[in-house]
């Protein structure tokens, strides 16, 4: 890697500016999820056991703790971190003083604090890294000093972590898929059901799902060649290489943002992506000329081994096309214009070749971590002066061992992929990731392993009435409902309550203990939950009284077809809850049942992790 400076600075920008959407959207949401008269009170989590302060931290990390001794209780604390948490994100965003490692060293603490009582609402797998990247955050960005350097010799070292954070991200994301033995994404015909099944889906998700399934199935293709071939370019010494991947990846995801609303997700991946990039890159972009050397005998050894460099590159690129033409059998078909594909190999190959590649992929990032910390080692020892040589190999030797740490706890969640290579990991390494695992430092990621709905999207519709005779829909802003209204644009914010009303349609009302809780505060019309729905209360059809009586359908949803109206169509397929109304001896046994809902949101979080995501 050439010099860094840029780019870190871009990464420190574009991490401020997600931590300011991640921050306001749980902001506007935590009345209505987490407040006293909402969904799931966080004050549930933060039980009195009689333990002091600092027990009660070490068994539930978070700041909320310390809400009573302020006098505030926990929603107002709540409100109160995650305000400070949008404002301080802003701030460094705006002053590039601010971005500061003491800085992210707040926002992360800031987060976790909400994340640990956040309950299902709360664990997606880009709140995990969001905190992974948080924590990175605090090594890669400076300490401020008047004295300081402006630019640390280290500075290389940790900001590697994020290289190998995003390789463990989409590797995986790619890997999971087969693994999982979907047989969508095994045919390469997930996209053809993605488009219409994914939780809230933009407008731009109709027009990609009449594409035709040549092409879909083209598009899965090129997704496991992204996820899966190309981040070992994350590594390669060919400057060139790590361009392609950048640009490669930052394509994938900017066509995630446009057929699908994932928050702040695919904005966090890009930000990533940007540790693939170098000065001369961004000066690049920036239309900024570098200084040219005069040529040389040196310069003429380096022109050699650049062409040298260029077949290297050019035959990586021909055996990436050659191995996707012959795993996926691509086959051009002039006749039909279009090109077909299919996948050529058997689950027992793919394994095998996940066996093949996952202790080597380790070794990969050994010796890429190696080379930048001898490269720092040697740029600490050409340093002027005794006591400025002495600082920077202090500093050179702390963030060297941290960064080769936080690469062998990653190594416990990376290798969940493969059974044997996770078995053989060192105990020492797997005792330090159980000590750390409640602080989110590394996690296990997959996206999207099994492509649900299928059959057709599975929604829930929550009807009220006042008589239990005339029934009219509760319409929620952002998720399917109303087959004539045209689906929304969302990112970067998640509404948090729409995406488990996505979850809670693929199974029984029994595995969301939380819905229960949700039909209860509409009976009572809470404010707080019935804004979470509908934001303004005039499209809410009982906002002057609430409802009497409370049922829940589920249908299938599939998008229209280009000559039909509306954007969806939909079947009544059965019914997902009964009837009830307030003292409802059904209702209040759903409560009690699920009164002690820690446990059972717990197992059911875990449930969703596993799913989908």
């Amino acid at each position: 890697m050439g010099e860094t400076r840029l780019p870190r600075h871009m990464f420190l920008w574009c991490l401020s500016a997600t931590y300011v959407f991640a921050f306001a959207s749980i902001y506007v949401q935590i009345p209505g999820l987490y407040g006293n008269e909402g969904v799931l009170p966080a004050r549930w989590m933060l039980r009195i056991s009689g333990k002091s302060v600092w027990e009660q931290l070490r068994d539930l990390p978070t700041l909320l703790w310390f809400g009573p001794k302020l006098g505030l209780d926990t929603q107002q604390c709540m409100e109160l971190l995650s305000l400070a948490g949008a404002l301080l994100g802003l701030a460094a965003t705006a002053i590039p003083a601010l971005r500061d490692c003491r800085v992210y060293l707040v926002l992360w603490v800031l987060y976790l604090s909400l994340y640990q009582v956040g309950q299902v609402f709360l664990y997606f797998q880009w709140d995990n890294l969001l905190l992974e990247v948080g924590f990175l955050a605090i090594v890669i960005a400076p300490m401020n000093m008047p004295w300081g350097r402006r630019v640390s010799l280290h500075d290389n070292i940790t900001f590697w972590l994020t290289r190998w954070l995003l390789f463990r991200l989409m590797f995986a994301s790619g890997v999971v898929k087969l693994t999982s033995r979907c047989p969508t994404w095994w045919g390469l015909t997930a996209l053809t059901y993605h488009y219409e099944t994914q939780c809230i889906p933009t407008p731009l998700a109709w027009f990609a799902h009449q594409l035709p399934v040549w092409f879909q199935k083209l598009s899965v293709v090129g997704t496991f060649v992204i996820e899966i071939a190309v981040p070992f370019l994350f590594f390669s010494p060919i400057r060139r290489h790590r361009l392609t991947a950048f640009y490669m990846q930052v394509l994938l995801q900017v066509l995630i943002i446009l057929t699908g609303n994932y928050n702040f997700f695919n904005l966090l991946t890009i930000t990533l992506c940007i540790s693939l990039l170098d000065d001369q890159h961004v000066n690049f972009w920036l239309c900024r000329r570098t200084a040219q050397k005069e040529r040389s005998m040196i310069s003429l050894l380096q022109t050699a081994l650049s062409w040298v460099c260029l077949l290297v590159e050019v035959a990586v690129y021909g055996l990436i096309v050659y191995w996707t033409i012959l795993y996926f059998d691509l086959k051009v078909e002039w006749n039909r214009k279009s090109i077909s594909s299919k996948t050529a190999f058997t689950h027992y190959e793919f394994n095998g070749f996940l066996k093949l590649v996952t202790v080597p992929s380790i070794w990969i990032g050994v010796l890429s971590l190696t080379w930048e910390i001898v490269t720092a080692m040697f740029r600490s020892a050409c340093v002027k002066g005794i006591f400025l040589r002495l600082w920077s190999t202090v500093q050179w030797a702390v963030f060297a061992a941290a960064a080769a740490s936080m690469f062998a706890i990653s190594l416990v969640p990376y290798t969940y992929i493969e059974y044997e290579a996770n078995s053989n990991i060192w105990p020492g390494v797997r005792k330090a990731f159980e000590l750390t695992d409640r602080y989110q430092l590394v996690n296990p990621y997959g996206l999207f392993r099994r492509m649900t709905g299928v059959g057709g999207r599975p929604e829930v519709v929550i009807e009220g009435s006042m008589d239990g005779s005339t029934w009219t829909e509760i319409e929620f802003m952002y998720k399917p409902g109303n087959v004539s209204a045209a689906p929304s644009v969302v990112t970067p914010h998640q509404p948090r309550l729409d995406w488990q009303m996505w979850f809670a349609a693929l199974g029984p009302h029994t595995q969301s203990p939380w819905f229960s809780s949700l039909v209860h505060r509409l009976l009572q019309g809470k404010k707080d939950v019935i804004r979470l729905i509908q934001t303004d209360e005039s499209q809410y059809p009982f906002s002057q009284q609430p409802p009497a009586y409370i049922r829940a359908h589920r249908y299938k949803y599939w998008y229209t077809e280009p000559k039909e109206d509306g954007w969806w169509r939909r079947i009544y397929v059965e019914e997902f809850y009964p009837v009830v109304h307030l003292g409802n001896a059904f209702l209040e046994h759903m409560l009690s049942q699920h009164g002690s809902l820690k446990v059972e949101l717990q197992n059911y979080s875990d449930v969703l992790i596993t799913l989908c995501f």
